[in-house]
């Protein structure tokens, strides 16, 4: 499998790309929340923001494969409007609720804490490719001893687990964790896995228009699929970089990187 990585604004190189050759793409725009990238990326007013968020869409939808997928993080600052946006392109499979498990420490005063993602699950077809059991949940010990009446033997589910459901209960990183990039808003390597899992087949394209810190490249090298992104930031290209350089030292599937742009890696 191989990566290809470009230190540039997807907008103009999304070009590059093919259009109907990617399986599935994993974006996590900018939220439109003024964050700090090293750039003027998430300092759009709210309606600039859908605009830009509208052009992102345009131009990635059309390298979607007939039985492609798309994965987009969003808050809910904006995510009705983006939803309502795509659901124009492509059909609406789920809403999914990312619960980042943040403590219960301060906070507002004035509100209702928030302490989740908004992530829209959309496809193009009918016939888009789905593989629950590559993420099944496996039932504890314990769930499955209950579950020993007669009416459940021998049924593949209980040996298999079970399907995840619409609330995904992950932790936020840390700065601590062991996981964390110097990145301010990466993303779980558990959350995109799932998506990379049940949503790209065995030697697909995933491909994804804001990197950030990879882990989407991380997710598709460590499963064997190939990979094609797009990162503005160049500390952060540099970060995509390093942490699939540290998956070939450590023996996992990954293709040996390139000095030129763009990366291969």
């Amino acid at each position: 499998m191989s990566a290809l990585l470009y230190n540039e604004d997807a907008l103009s190189g999304i070009s590059r790309v093919a259009d109907a050759s990617v399986d599935l793409v994993v974006a996590d725009p900018p939220y439109g929340l003024g964050k700090d990238y090293g750039n003027d990326s998430d300092r759009l007013d709210a309606q600039e923001y859908l605009v830009w968020s509208r052009r992102w869409i345009d131009a990635v939808l059309p390298k979607l494969k007939e039985n492609g997928s798309l994965y987009v993080f969003l808050t809910w600052q904006h995510s009705p409007e983006v939803f309502s946006y795509l659901k124009t392109q492509l059909s609406m499979v789920n809403e999914i609720i990312w619960d980042r498990r943040v403590p219960s420490m301060g906070g507002s005063t004035r509100k209702f804490s928030s302490v989740h993602d908004n992530i829209g699950f959309f496809v193009k077809s009918r016939d888009y490719h789905f593989d629950i059991d590559a993420v099944r949940i496996p039932y504890d010990a314990e769930t499955k001893k209950a579950r020993t009446r007669s009416i459940f033997v021998g049924k593949r589910w209980l040996e298999l687990g079970y399907n995840p459901k619409d609330v995904w209960s992950v932790s936020r990183l840390h700065r601590q964790h062991a996981e964390r990039e110097d990145h301010p808003t990466q993303k779980p390597l558990e959350i995109v896995e799932r998506m990379v899992l049940a949503s790209c087949p065995a030697g697909g394209t995933v491909l994804d228009p804001f990197m950030g810190s990879g882990t989407s490249a991380v997710a598709a090298a460590r499963h064997g699929r190939s990979f094609i992104g797009f990162e503005l930031n160049p500390d952060y290209f540099a970060i995509v970089k390093q942490r699939l350089a540290r998956l070939m030292h450590g023996g996992e599937r990954a293709v040996p990187a390139a000095a030129t742009q763009p990366s291969l890696l």
